[in-house]
């Protein structure tokens, strides 16, 4: 749960949540995901996912009525200083005022 708390806290942590609408948050040891409200890429999920590198795989998808996964937009490689910009730049959500 630490790697999750860490993501969360680099995307801005409450504030972040409050200002996104972003909720059902759901952590392991290496991933975050959360459900997101109404965005201009029309993602209902995102996910961070902590590889290898040392850096993060960022998809942003929804879940078809066949319980499919559907990528909407994906991010590989991403630093953790790179994860608000590319969340602000997809999803037209702003993480700050």
């Amino acid at each position: 749960m630490n790697v999750a708390t860490e993501i969360l806290n680099q995307l801005g942590g409450n504030k972040f949540l409050a200002m996104t609408g972003s909720h059902t948050l759901c952590a392991d040891e290496k991933m975050l995901k959360m459900k997101l409200r109404k965005n201009a890429v029309r993602a209902q999920w995102l996910s961070i996912t902590l590889n290898g590198s040392d850096t993060y795989d960022v998809c942003f998808y929804s879940v078809n009525k066949n319980w499919e996964k559907v990528v909407k937009k994906e991010f590989n490689g991403v630093y953790n200083d790179m994860l608000v910009n590319i969340f602000e730049t997809t999803t037209g959500l702003y993480t700050k005022f």
